[in-house]
């Protein structure tokens, strides 16, 4: 394996077969070559790579609870200025937080909102694959309309989660960061260029990086880049990034392809295509197509 993937990440680590995590901490880790400081939020990254008494971390890496990576990374960051101040650092290390969508839209938000605000030098990578796949499949503020999840199962008297997930993007942006970006494991080269713009920008940044989970979303194990794709193709997952409050769409698929080209995909979301919950279908597309033009109105409107 080349030692550029595995130098700060090693193999061997118990994340599930067909899992997109460790392409993401590779992807985004191998974007530099300055030395790293990792924080990690509890959830699937942190539980399959540090089982005592192993790790797969090659950099220096701490864990200390749910909510906190983005705490811990501000920390890290206030340790090394007041180091530096006194003349015992002579260079600072990058610090890249990583936390699943349960420990970024939800139990780290506040955390996270106070880093960004108070301008600490970080990148936070949200590894999204929209629940609490870790403690069996509850839903989040990330997981989309329609669902079924373990906290809200379809069945005959729902159809599964029925609020919209949350905006992540809009609130990190409400911060007034200078960068932030949407991504997506299936296209590697999209977020390595990504990573490397947000360990460039001085000040916090921000990747929001879709993760296909082939446990709980429930496709085979060899589908995950294809499923990712899908969300793409479809305008559900967007490829975009606000650089100091400019939009720039990365991505335009050449022809939009129907939600259910990615719905189908999934077992997760097989209870919606019932004869009685199709109209739930029909209002994610409408979802879908409505958040794609205001995307591409906040655009054209710089």
């Amino acid at each position: 394996m080349n030692k550029i993937l595995t130098d700060k990440l090693a193999p061997g680590h118990a994340t599930c077969a067909g899992c997109g995590i460790p392409a993401i901490v590779r992807t985004v880790l191998g974007a530099m070559d300055e030395p790293v400081i990792v924080s990690n939020a509890t959830g699937c990254l942190e539980v399959t790579t540090t089982i005592y008494p192993n790790t797969s971390w090659k950099v220096p890496y701490i864990h200390s609870a749910f909510g906190n990576a983005a705490a811990t990374a501000a920390g890290i960051d206030a340790a090394q200025k007041a180091l530096e101040k006194r003349g015992k650092l002579k260079k600072k290390a990058k610090i890249v937080a990583f936390g699943g969508d349960g420990g970024t839209y939800d139990i780290g938000l506040q955390a996270l909102s106070g880093a960004l605000e108070r301008g600490h030098d970080f990148l936070y990578v949200c590894y999204d694959n929209e629940g609490y796949m870790n403690t069996g499949g509850q839903r989040s503020g990330a997981t989309p309309y329609g669902a079924d999840t373990e906290t809200e199962p379809a069945g005959d008297l729902a159809f599964g989660k029925t609020r919209q997930r949350k905006d992540l993007m809009e609130i990190v942006k409400a911060h007034g960061i200078s960068y932030l970006a949407e991504a997506n494991v299936a296209y590697l080269q999209d977020l390595k260029k990504k990573a490397k713009k947000a360990l460039g920008t001085s000040g916090p940044s921000f990747l929001l990086v879709l993760q296909p989970c082939t446990n709980l979303w429930k496709f085979p194990t060899s589908q995950y880049v294809n499923v990712g794709k899908l969300a793409t193709e479809t305008n559900f997952w967007p490829l975009y990034e606000i650089e100091n409050g400019n939009y720039v769409i990365n991505y335009v698929p050449r022809e939009r392809k129907p939600i259910e080209e990615f719905l189908k995909t999934q077992g997760r979301f097989k209870h919606l295509f019932a004869e009685k919950n199709k109209k739930i279908i029909a209002a994610i597309q409408r979802t879908v197509d409505d958040n794609w033009k205001k995307l591409q109105k906040k655009v054209s409107d710089i």
